[in-house]
């Protein structure tokens, strides 16, 4: 099985040289530990997992002890399995002023958050790991997605060019690496091992009370909404759950790294602005296997396919910054007469529109709705439409068309 390189290799080789502590965040199986592995190869760094109920035990229990064991230079995978190491960590940290002592990975975003801030604030290096990105699986240009002609045209020549049946293939199949790598060549065998080994399991430790037919109705509601406006009370009716229960378990979903939301984009100069998020996967395979569809010809045909596309292009943009180490400043815009951008790059005082279409030929009307942008007080920039044109080409001088196998 071959190594994927990641985008963010670079990023933890350059923190490490800074900061004491580096600790690496995302969902299971999107390969934080193999990532870290290949790059202490060659180096003194040991390695211990907490999934291991002895050592979690002990890491538990005695701290110390643990620590005098594993000295660092140390990878301690799924760290939240034992806070109880983060004051003892500070303690090594603060006495040896040593940078990339210890290299930390945990599934548990949030949690763990609470434990590290507390502790090790100004002391550690927080990174987000994420499912592969389109630019990781075809080994293109890693930088994140900007809309600047010059780096557009060079993405055109890194990468091999995908028709929409393509396209629609990388959405079934999801960018988990065991299933990209072709270590799991099912992917809806993979999906339902990964729903009920990790997902459930990780849930019950952050939440006692739970019902795992319930759970399942819940995330499978959704996945069903995935690119739409969040409505609690939609959701806790298809799962028939109250409505505390559903913002609770959305909350553990967030904290576990499987959805994300965009936020409306707002400034006081734009009025009558929704307020209400949208809500995405990080992975489209999760949803294709939540949703039903048997494959990527019956998704690419079905009800859905504008709402996986939109979430898909949504995502690939979010996991290119976070997997470059950059915090994403993405949005969306929509207003009380209804009209809309799906997506807002905000970067260097300016803001970059973005519409996605499925079509290969999008008309030029689509840019229309980007002047909506003129009366906020940060300026409009360049602005795109994504879709399926094979090439790269633009209404103008101000809008580009670019198709989605570059972003």
């Amino acid at each position: 099985m071959d190594y994927i390189p990641r985008s963010l290799e670079k990023v933890v080789a350059e923190v490490t040289k800074e900061y004491p502590v580096v600790l690496v965040t995302g969902p299971r199986q999107v390969g934080k530990t193999t990532m870290l592995q290949k790059l202490m190869e060659g180096t003194d760094r040991s390695y211990v997992s907490l999934d291991d109920l002895n050592e979690r035990s002990l890491a538990k229990t005695d701290p110390e002890m643990f620590l005098q064991i594993h000295k660092p230079p140390v990878l301690i995978d799924e760290v939240q399995y034992a806070p109880e190491l983060f004051t003892y960590i500070k303690i090594i940290v603060d006495k040896n002023h040593n940078p990339g002592d210890f290299w930390l990975t945990g599934s548990q975003v949030f949690k763990l958050m609470q434990g590290v801030s507390e502790s090790l604030a100004g002391r550690v290096a927080v990174l987000s790991l994420t499912a592969l990105s389109q630019a990781e699986i075809c080994k293109g240009e890693m930088k994140p997605f900007t809309i600047d002609l010059e780096e557009l045209k060079e993405r055109g020549k890194e990468r091999k060019p995908a028709d929409t049946m393509e396209i629609f293939d990388r959405i079934f199949k999801g960018s988990m690496p065991a299933v990209v790598s072709g270590q799991n060549s099912n992917s809806q065998i993979f999906y339902s091992s990964y729903l009920s080994t990790y997902i459930e399991r990780d849930v019950k430790g952050l939440s006692d009370a739970i019902d795992s037919l319930k759970f399942l109705r819940f995330i499978t509601s959704v996945a069903a909404r995935c690119g739409q406006m969040l409505n609690i009370a939609d959701i806790a009716q298809d799962a028939d759950v109250n409505q505390k229960l559903v913002k609770d378990w959305l909350g553990i979903l967030e904290t576990l790294g499987i959805i994300f939301y965009l936020h409306p984009y707002s400034n006081n100069l734009l009025k009558r602005l929704v307020k209400t998020p949208k809500l995405y996967f990080y992975d489209t395979g999760l949803v294709c296997y939540l949703t039903k569809w048997s494959s990527a010809e019956t998704l690419e045909s079905g009800a859905m396919n504008g709402a996986v596309l939109e979430n898909y292009v949504v995502s690939e943009i979010m996991k290119a910054y976070l997997n470059s180490g950059i915090d994403p400043f993405v949005y969306y815009y929509r207003d009380k007469d209804s009209r809309e951008i799906d997506i807002i790059l905000e970067h260097d005082g300016v803001l970059n529109p973005i519409e996605i279409k499925k079509s290969a030929n999008p008309g030029s009307e689509l840019v229309k709705v980007f002047k909506l942008l003129d009366k906020s007080s940060t300026p409009r920039s360049k602005g795109a439409i994504l879709c399926m044109k094979p090439e790269l080409t633009a209404i103008d001088k101000d809008n580009f068309i670019v198709p989605i196998w570059m972003i």
